[in-house]
């Protein structure tokens, strides 16, 4: 009887000839219907692909690791003992400080660059959604799709994100030098000392799996981050899809 009701009140304004006030009813007649699993699906991969690609935006630009204080890429953990230790006189004689500063820069700068290549990545995982993958998700908590995406996707993004790091890593990127050859300068210096005249351990991490590892998660935290907004701030509901599955949600 409702949508009876609504149905007519329609039509009378289209034989008045007033558009305006027609389209306005209309929106109110689509508002007043649930949900269709096609715009479930519809709504969740375009709230996925607002996400993701304002995501990798904001994080593939020059600092946009490195200036991002949540997702700046620090030293690995088996380098501790050399930012533990900066301040020994032996290892200040070479100049340890810059090195490692030199390191963190060009380990961002990879991060950033091999970032570029995610948005087809992630187009590809999201148009695998299926129908109770969105359901679930519009009804889970505020990163629901983020944790599903990492969960569903995070292997395969990393097998053939792990290339592109491993590729920027040796790239020259800042002042012809590559961040493989930043670390092994530092680490080497550091050895030299530590190792051979200070009975130290030798550090020998190898950075493409920790930068890999380190720019995904810094990435999927800007992914959920644009995920919480899209749920709970109507102006970030950019398209008529997202405002229509998630002013019901």
């Amino acid at each position: 009887m409702k949508r009876r009701f609504l149905f007519i009140f329609i039509i009378s304004f289209l034989f008045l000839n007033s558009c305006d006030v027609a389209e306005s009813v209309i929106r109110v007649l689509e508002d007043e219907l649930p949900l269709t699993e096609e715009e479930v699906v519809k709504g969740l991969k375009e709230a996925l692909r607002v996400s993701t690609d304002t995501a990798v935006s904001i994080v593939s630009v020059t600092n946009g690791f490195y200036k991002d204080q949540l997702i700046k890429i620090l030293l690995p953990p088996e380098a501790k003992v050399i930012t533990d230790n900066m301040n020994h006189p032996m290892l200040k004689t070479i100049g340890i400080t810059d090195m490692v500063n030199d390191v963190i820069l060009r380990m961002n700068r990879a991060a950033e660059d091999a970032a570029k290549e995610a948005t087809p990545i992630f187009a590809n995982a999201i148009r695998s959604m299926t129908i109770q993958d969105a359901f679930n998700i519009l009804n889970g908590s505020d990163t629901a799709a983020t944790h599903f995406f990492r969960q569903k996707t995070y292997n395969q993004l990393k097998s053939k994100f792990k290339p592109k790091i491993s590729t920027s890593l040796n790239k020259p990127l800042v002042a012809n030098v590559s961040a493989n050859k930043a670390w092994s300068t530092l680490t080497n210096g550091y050895n030299q000392v530590a190792n051979f005249v200070l009975g130290w351990n030798k550090v020998n991490t190898q950075l493409d799996e920790y930068v890999t590892r380190k720019a995904l998660n810094g990435l999927f935290l800007k992914v959920a981050n644009e995920e919480k907004q899209i749920r709970k701030d109507p102006l970030a509901r950019v398209t008529d899809i997202l405002e229509r599955v998630f002013g019901k949600s």
